[in-house]
């Protein structure tokens, strides 16, 4: 680390993989170029109002509108209170919760102003999912949102590393003083508006991603602030290329680095506004799209296919560039749309591994039905079961390298199954054809990909089996027109007689009750026995067929 100030917290650089297990970090693009002390919040907030957009509207809600000048001035008074009030000293991994909100983005760069690291999180975790996170992450701060506290608190009283929880009003009602009576904006309320920014360097670590695995543990990806830079001078450049006048809106949350990018980062980069919303369902995501003139989406195909159904084609037509990710792109789903919208929708694929979008094509270079192709700065290519690479037309395994990459937190075994030399493998099968399109088709790994939600197949087998109706189960994905791919849960009982539609929704609201709700098998099928190999190993590619 390089920071300016006196004591550091090296926890994080201190739990980096070995330099020769990292990916090859292609940053050799000129546009690439950072200089050795970086910040990322001075480049994409700070800079901004420097320019000359401190007056042009950055975050639009329900409530009002912050400026850049606005945003800015309620950042530098979380960050001062970060310091004086909680104590946080550079390298301090600070937990963010609550759904996407004005304060929860001003959080976000307070954070990084102070030279701490943003380990943002799902809001729909659960007490034993977030108590995970913070062992993970050693995380001592946390900062709720005030509506979100009860598994926040219930994670605290079972920790003995998170010593303080402090509250929030994600949408503050514009013209109070203060914001709200939750005790983050009583504290802002006496700090300055103006803060010296952490002089990090560009290598130092600015967030911790969690992601799911295939075993059921999550893994923890650690990246730079000259990555959070790299992805916004990257996709958003070359291919969604957009423009201060294009107002941002979306459904995925800041802790899947997909909204993160596509709702925060991108309009910030480009002097842009985002739309900030209290609930995306998709009356109320076309409402807004309608009522503030939307340009850019960011969203899954699910959600894309639910607002198909709303059938409101004229409160669509402010739309230019419509972006999905999270999960495959149906042709289906892109032909409805285009025949809905007039638009062609922006497909890609990117990893929380390797931050965002590395795949992708817009306007006239997408070709329907493929990913799309290496957007400027990455290299892609498909490798066989022997590491060989593989020609054109041939199924086999993605691999990617550039600006960004794998780095897992104090998790070398894993890190070395991602990185192989020098390339980031995502653990998904495709084809590239003769023209350089990627073809998506399936996952190499139990990975569910349902509604754009990573689930993994093993924590919900082993949720289920703490039940004591359960003997034995396996969890697969099911396609669904709808969602992609299902949660389909295939289990023995104990008692065949309780093989009942009751028994069904029990279990059902079980897994609801454990982990996070969205984790829950929407399908159930009992069964006799698990087919499993001689050697006793569950043969899951029996039941996916």
């Amino acid at each position: 680390m390089t920071y300016s100030s006196g004591h550091i917290d090296t926890f994080a650089a201190d739990n980096l993989p070995p330099s020769e297990l990292w990916p090859v970090m292609d940053c050799s693009a000129e546009w690439l170029n950072y200089p050795e002390l970086l910040n990322c919040a001075n480049e994409l907030l700070d800079r901004s109002v420097r320019s000359g957009r401190g007056d042009a509207p950055l975050c639009l809600f329900a409530s009002g509108t912050w400026s850049y000048a606005e945003f800015l001035s309620h950042a530098n008074r979380i960050a001062n209170v970060l310091v004086d009030d909680l104590k946080l000293v550079p390298g301090n991994r600070v937990l963010l919760r609550g759904p996407n909100s004005p304060m929860l983005a001003a959080l976000w760069f307070a954070v990084l102003k102070a030279g701490g690291i943003c380990v943002t999180t799902m809001p729909l975790l659960r007490a034993k999912e977030l108590a995970y996170v913070v062992q993970k992450a050693q995380i001592s701060i946390a900062i709720c949102d005030s509506n979100w506290l009860s598994e926040m608190e219930q994670t605290k009283d079972e920790s003995e590393i998170l010593t303080r929880i402090v509250s929030f009003c994600g949408f503050p009602f514009v013209g109070k003083s203060d914001g709200s009576s939750s005790e983050l904006e009583t504290l802002m309320a006496t700090k300055p508006t103006t803060f010296a920014n952490v002089a990090t360097a560009a290598s130092d670590v600015a967030l911790i991603g969690f992601t799911s695995g295939t075993t059921g543990r999550a893994k923890a990806t650690m990246h730079f602030h000259r990555d959070i830079m790299a992805i916004c001078d990257s996709f958003p450049r070359s291919t969604l290329k957009p423009v201060p006048e294009d107002i941002f809106i979306g459904t995925p949350p800041f802790a899947f680095t997909f909204g993160l990018g596509g709702q925060l980062l991108f309009p910030m980069r480009y002097g842009a506004s985002t739309i900030l919303l209290e609930k995306t369902a998709p009356e109320d995501l076309i409402s807004a799209i309608e009522k503030y003139r939307a340009t850019v989406c960011f969203s899954s195909p699910t959600a894309y296919r639910a607002m198909l159904a709303c059938n409101r084609p004229t409160a669509l037509k402010s739309l230019r560039k419509t972006v999905s990710a999270g999960e495959v792109l149906p042709l289906a789903t892109y032909r409805a749309w285009h025949d809905s919208t007039g638009l062609k929708m922006i497909d890609g694929i990117g990893a929380t591994e390797l931050l965002h979008i590395f795949i992708s094509a817009a306007d006239d270079e997408i070709k329907p039905g493929a990913t799309g192709r290496a957007i400027p700065g990455y290299q892609a290519k498909i490798v066989g079961k022997n590491g060989e690479d593989l020609p054109p037309g041939e199924i086999g395994l993605l691999a990617v390298r550039g600006p960004t990459g794998c780095r897992y937190l104090s998790d070398n075994d894993r890190q070395r199954e991602y990185v192989r030399s020098g390339w980031n493998f995502t653990g998904d099968s495709y084809f590239m054809d003769e023209e350089g399109y990627f073809h998506y088709q399936a996952r190499a790994d139990d990975m569910i990909i349902s509604s754009g939600y990573n689930i993994s197949g093993p924590e919900v087998e082993n949720t289920l089996l703490t039940h004591p109706k359960v003997k034995e189960c396996a969890v697969v994905a099911a396609p669904d027109e709808e969602r992609g791919n299902i949660v389909k849960a295939y289990i023995v009982l104990n008692d065949r007689k309780d093989e009942t539609l009751e028994t069904v929704k029990e279990l059902q609201d079980f897994v609801k009750n454990e982990i996070a709700p969205y984790k829950y098998p929407r399908a159930v099928e009992f069964v006799a026995t698990l087919p499993r190999t001689e050697t006793g190993k569950l043969q899951r590619f029996r039941l996916r067929s």
